[in-house]
């Protein structure tokens, strides 16, 4: 599983999703495909995206999901594809990469050197002209430390992959330095220009990745006061379910594992930079 979302979403502003199986058109270059794997952890699925400027008979997939091989006939049908992109290492976005990539005759490309088939790994900042679309990769660790972005400077538009969902908020990495890396990397998507849509790995489409950047950021403001506002209850070194038990008593206990993750990485940030 590796969604990792818990509530947090301001539901009014979420617009409809896709069915499963449907080809839906999002902006002049991208297309979703809804995966039928949803979970607590992955919302409604997982998102494919479909990138092609318009006119161009190849295309680029990102994310191919899960090894569902009704899914996978919907992807090869939209095809010819000439590469397949991975915006981080969890299964729910990767696990049918390979035998996709296979099957489609196409490389695939990822920050994390271990998922990259035929072709080099990306790079920072690297720019890729592929399906008649100039796409930039934006490194946006955090939710894993290989996540990346991508972003469709010919369209307006940016595939944050978990690094920004439709809706909810993501759950950090386990790695040491998570919610440091995280918070960069949401400092730079609310650098995106205003309007830029943002293309998420789970969850509906919004108008304005940059918009919905800022508000994970004032969430994390938020989660981090209360974090301490915890520590001073508990005292400077408690438990991580501790804290979930006063931070997260509203969610669903279901989830508590995941907020276990979020506030190991809180406590490791606020240590890392309070004291």
């Amino acid at each position: 599983m590796s969604g990792r979302v818990v509530p947090g979403g301001s539901a009014d502003q979420v617009p409809a999703h896709p069915a499963y199986g449907e080809l839906r058109s999002v902006t002049a270059a991208a297309s979703v495909v809804l995966a039928e794997n949803p979970s607590p952890m992955t919302l409604d699925g997982t998102n494919t995206w479909i990138l092609r400027a318009p006119g161009q008979r190849g295309c680029v997939v990102v994310d191919p999901g899960p090894e569902d091989p009704a899914h996978l006939d919907r992807l090869a049908a939209r095809g010819p594809v000439e590469l397949v992109l991975l915006t981080h290492r969890h299964l729910d976005h990767t696990e049918a990469a390979r035998t996709f990539a296979e099957r489609v005759s196409a490389p695939v490309r990822a920050l994390d050197p271990t998922l990259v088939l035929g072709a080099e790994g990306l790079g920072a900042g690297e720019r890729l002209a592929v399906a008649g679309l100039d796409l930039r990769v934006l490194l946006t660790p955090g939710h894993t430390d290989d996540s990346l972005s991508l972003v469709v400077d010919d369209d307006g538009s940016v595939l944050t992959g978990d690094t920004v969902l439709g809706r909810g908020t993501t759950v950090l990495g386990d790695y040491d330095g998570a919610l440091t890396d995280y918070l960069d990397s949401l400092r730079r998507l609310a650098e995106l220009p205003p309007g830029t849509t943002l293309l998420p790995g789970h969850g509906p489409d919004l108008p304005d990745a940059g918009e919905t950047a800022r508000y994970y950021l004032r969430h994390r403001e938020q989660r981090l006061d209360q974090v301490r506002a915890a520590l001073d209850q508990l005292g400077p070194d408690p438990a991580p379910r501790q804290v979930v038990e006063i931070v997260y008593a509203d969610v669903d206990e279901s989830l508590w594992p995941a907020a276990d993750q979020s506030v190991t990485a809180q406590l490791a940030h606020l240590r890392r930079t309070e004291t």
